[in-house]
């Protein structure tokens, strides 16, 4: 029996079915939601008249619309109407469906990628998915994780299950010990000028060596966030 990488791993543990031309059903362990992505998925759900599979799976927390200053007035402190109804739109389809929402003024709320890991929602050995293409931070935990689109978005929510094609896997290693002013920005986007913006297309890129061991849990989240910038989809 050949040895596997943790893609291999994750993957295996979450297969639902596969078909002879790869497409495959996987089994999604956590939905992060946020206000951008998720309207149109829950009217899709509306009018099907469907509802969420496994609620207790799903997250959402207004992320991208959120001010950066002024957050005394809650979400009238939006300035901009659209954004405004976006924020809105996701507490209303929340309690509708019965999603837990961290909302604005709520001391959980913000990044949905800070807010998965610092809140427990996110853990190794799950499958992760969320509307935004950086959701590869949360490999810096051992998850599988990924962004999905909008239409992807209803199907997880109405299925609890995603249909995919595995990716190839690759590992990019690093060893040593980094000198002091080194970040680990600093290494991924030396990575990034090596390989190139499209040299992890396709790919599930593991990243692994002494340099990776000895970082933090913040660098690794950086790391993984960054591997989108690569060309990869997943990175851990």
């Amino acid at each position: 029996m050949s040895a596997k990488t943790l893609y291999d791993k994750l993957w295996d543990a979450h297969l639902v079915r596969e078909e002879e031309d790869g497409t495959a059903l996987i089994y999604i362990d956590r939905h992060l939601l946020h206000e951008v992505t998720s309207p149109q998925a829950f009217e899709g759900l509306r009018l099907a008249g469907r509802k969420p599979w496994r609620i207790d799976t799903n997250l959402a927390t207004p992320d991208h619309n959120v001010p950066t200053t002024d957050l005394t007035g809650g979400v009238a402190s939006i300035k901009d109407p659209v954004s405004r109804i976006q924020v809105e739109t996701l507490g209303m389809n929340a309690r509708e469906f019965g999603i837990t929402e961290f909302a604005m003024g709520d001391i959980r709320q913000g990044i949905v990628h800070v807010v998965g890991p610092e809140e427990g929602a996110t853990l190794p050995g799950m499958t992760v998915v969320c509307g935004d293409s950086h959701t590869a931070t949360h490999g810096a935990l051992g998850a599988l994780a990924h962004g999905i689109g909008t239409s992807e978005v209803e199907h997880v929510l109405a299925t609890q299950c995603l249909i995919q094609k595995k990716m190839k896997n690759m590992l990019i290693r690093v060893e040593g010990q980094l000198q002091k002013g080194v970040t680990p920005k600093d290494v991924v986007l030396a990575i990034i000028g090596q390989i190139g913006t499209a040299g992890g297309n396709g790919h599930a890129i593991e990243f692994g060596g002494q340099v990776f061991r000895d970082m933090s849990i913040e660098g690794r989240l950086t790391v993984c966030n960054m591997a989108i910038e690569a060309g990869a989809r997943v990175g851990l």
